[in-house]
């Protein structure tokens, strides 16, 4: 297929399949934490609007959760048909890792997920908020176990090779690897605000449409709130993981800055916008900014980084591609962070809620949390080959034997399977989205009729696809 080898091939699936993946796990980390929220605080307040509230964004999180589920199936299987040569050498670490996720975070939240979403009329006030909760918890716990597992692919330690397989011999260090805290928090706090950028363009939307609801206005307001507190904060994270990744994988780094070599006695640049030649070994077109380069990546005036020449060619990550994600996840952090800061200027002023302008720019940002996060989870891997486990081993010597045409077929069908189901739901949650919360005046909504049978995630949504 396009001439691409299976190798190639078998790496484009997989990005292609986690990317559709990644979006629902982030926003159903965020509304779990956001419901658990609006729960609490209707408990502390009496207020109909966080009832309100709740049961609008439950309605989206069911969806997000059930969706995130299906294509999570699609990944663990990946493990084993097109990477079986990788989970043969470190399956004695990978495979317990996402058990342990399955047998804490999954159980939890299918444990809760019923009560919480089906129990309003049938549990009383406290066990529903203290389901919220276990919910919540358990998408970070899940998050915490997956990326244990791939922070220890990005900076391997607690292991010897021995006969050819990893074996563990520390999961203390296994768990908590060099990058693992930093991971952890940067792709938490992304989850939040992306999260936060949805909520707030669905208010935003709202607004511009005239629904200038307490329920509404409420909602556009938490959203701006975690916006401006959590993007300062997100942007600090990044800093101490750059420093992180600076120390254990200086390559990616190298490459993530399209830098090449370092002249005695001189600083690093920040070169803001260039095309990395892979085969010239130069960055062409660059625009730098003196000084800065030694500035963020080692927080001193003349600093240096390893340049990508003092790596063998074929120890490389490719500038080309993580030179520029890299940019898109930070230029939309910037994006983001300025959010925050005119919400504070517009309710400092008063004009939150009635400036159109503010509020077009709101919802023109709904999904650029999402695609910050895209643009820094194709960072971090690309940006760690050719490694699939970094330094110990490569990717070439972890995917399985198939031909090009088998994984071509599979790739293929992937995409038009992907497309059809999970662009249906999108679009649902979209339209869920544009909906708007029902005013149920103080009282909860009727709870479903009984069938005699479980009630499944999606259940929780009485509006039919086609409406």
């Amino acid at each position: 297929m396009f001439g691409l080898t299976a190798l190639e091939l078998a790496r484009i699936q997989f990005g292609f399949t986690i990317s559709f993946h990644i979006i629902f796990p982030a926003i159903t980390i965020g509304l779990a934490s956001y419901l658990a929220v609006l729960e609490g605080l209707w408990l502390l307040k009496k207020d109909a609007v966080y009832v309100e509230l709740y049961h609008f964004w439950s309605h989206i999180f069911a969806v997000t959760f059930a969706m995130g589920v299906v294509s999570g199936l699609v990944m663990a299987y990946q493990f084993g048909t097109n990477w079986s040569h990788y989970s043969n050498f470190a399956g004695s670490i990978t495979g317990p890792l996402l058990s342990y996720e399955v047998l804490t975070a999954f159980f939890l939240e299918a444990g809760f997920l019923g009560v919480m979403l089906f129990g309003w009329n049938k549990v009383g006030p406290g066990l529903h908020f203290f389901s919220t909760v276990m919910v919540a918890a358990g998408t970070l716990i899940s998050a915490t176990w997956i990326l244990a597992s791939n922070s220890w692919m990005q900076t391997p330690q607690g292991f010897e090779v021995i006969n050819g397989r990893v074996v563990p011999v520390d999961w203390l260090k296994v768990i908590f690897n060099p990058s693992f805290p930093y991971r952890l928090a940067h792709m938490t706090v992304a989850a939040y605000l992306a999260t936060a950028l949805f909520v707030g363009a669905s208010g935003a939307w709202h607004l511009l449409k005239g629904r200038n609801t307490p329920a509404v206005r409420t909602m556009f307001s938490m959203a701006m709130w975690l916006v401006l507190i959590v993007a300062p904060l997100q942007i600090a994270i990044g800093d101490a993981h750059g420093l992180v990744t600076r120390e254990h994988q200086p390559a990616k780094i190298a490459a993530i800055e399209g830098h090449w070599a370092n002249k005695p006695g001189e600083n690093v640049p920040l070169i803001l916008f260039g095309w990395p030649d892979m085969a010239a070994e130069k960055t062409r077109y660059a625009v730098e900014v003196p000084h800065l380069g030694s500035l963020i990546l080692t927080h001193s005036w003349n600093g240096q980084i390893a340049g990508l020449k003092d790596f063998a060619p074929q120890d490389r990550p490719d500038s080309t591609i993580v030179f520029w994600t890299f940019r898109i996840m930070v230029g939309l952090g910037f994006l983001i962070a300025l959010l925050g800061v005119l919400s504070a200027w517009a309710r400092w002023r008063g004009v939150l809620f009635e400036s159109r302008n503010f509020q077009r720019f709101a919802l023109m940002m709904g999904p650029a949390g999402l695609i910050a996060i895209l643009a820094g989870w194709l960072t971090t891997e690309i940006g760690r080959q050719p490694w699939v486990v970094y330094g110990v081993m490569r990717t070439k010597d972890a995917v399985s034997n198939h031909s090009a045409l088998e994984l071509s077929a599979t790739l293929v069908l992937f995409m038009v399977l992907y497309t059809a189901v999970f662009g249906t739901g999108i679009r649902y949650l979209m339209k869920l989205a544009a909906r708007g919360p029902e005013q149920f005046g103080g009282h909860f909504p009727a709870p479903p009729p009984e069938t005699g049978r479980p009630a499944r995630p999606l259940s929780a949504v009485a509006d039919p696809l086609d409406a």
